[in-house]
């Protein structure tokens, strides 16, 4: 089985530089790894995706040597171990509010006798059986992890019990739900979404498990690692066609102002 970068990372107490994807992009993998990231999170949550594009861009993720989350909103069972089984390193789950949802979460997540995952072993992760599967149970629950989202008042509330149910590797922060439901602005600064934190944090400390969320800045990456958190997500596939076309438009805008104001005609194009 395929070494977990991110769990590699964990155990020597360093940070998951982790990117989004929402689009099936081939190349990102590959681009991410290059940059210095350790996984990317496949949002599948907000993004439709089919069963053989997962499929294809796993491989690209095994490929570059990166991890792949992959966000899910299916609390079946069978749907998160097929997951697995294509080789994602691991299972995000949103809305994770009471410890019954998270234990549910873990027992189709992991491999007896932290849960009751099913063993086939013909998948991608496990080499499709060439080595058959007497290490195969241990290797997964070892090597893949499953991080669940902190997103209501209900699960800050219950967030020490979540963190608390075996087979639980980390959690990480929805900070635009949160936001929503703590009825206030999308601000880190704000002592609301500062408070929730605090009780992700410690409880995340407390019982063993890793914790993160998006940040924006580097401050906000030096902020949550200074606070423990390990899971840190900054840049996209989504945010890099925003600002690189935004950079493009204004780059067009000036080389057209400028040779308007200089009286020559625009040039032409030519691909």
């Amino acid at each position: 089985m395929r070494p977990s970068r991110i769990r590699s990372r964990l155990r020597q107490d360093q940070a998951v530089r982790i990117a989004c994807m929402y689009y099936p992009v081939n190349m990102l993998p590959a681009h991410a790894a290059k940059s210095g990231y350790d996984a990317i999170w496949l949002d599948t949550e907000h993004n439709t995706w089919e069963r053989h594009e997962i499929q294809r861009i796993l491989l690209q993720h095994h490929l570059a040597n990166i991890d792949c989350i992959v966000r899910t909103g299916s609390r079946n069972a069978n749907d998160l171990y097929r997951l697995l089984e294509d080789g994602a390193a691991g299972l995000m789950c949103p809305f994770v509010n009471t410890p019954a949802e998270a234990a549910a979460l873990a027992q189709a997540a992991k491999f007896p006798p932290l849960g009751q995952r099913g063993l086939d072993g013909a998948g991608h992760d496990n080499n499709y059986y060439l080595d058959g599967t007497a290490a195969y149970p241990a290797d997964a629950n070892r090597e893949t992890f499953l991080i669940l989202q902190i997103e209501t008042t209900e699960a800050i509330a219950n967030v020490e019990a979540i963190a608390a149910t075996p087979g639980v590797d980390g959690l990480f922060i929805g900070p635009g739900d949160l936001s929503l439901r703590l009825g206030c602005a999308l601000d880190w600064t704000n002592p609301k979404l500062l408070a929730a934190e605090d009780a992700v944090a410690a409880a995340a400390a407390k019982h063993g498990i890793a914790w993160g969320r998006p940040a924006g800045t580097a401050a906000q990456i030096q902020h949550i690692f200074n606070k423990g958190g390990r899971l840190i997500a900054h840049g996209s596939d989504f945010g890099a066609v925003m600002t690189g076309l935004a950079a493009g438009g204004r780059t067009f805008a000036d080389a057209l102002e400028n040779k308007s104001a200089g009286g020559a005609a625009p040039a032409t194009f030519n691909p």
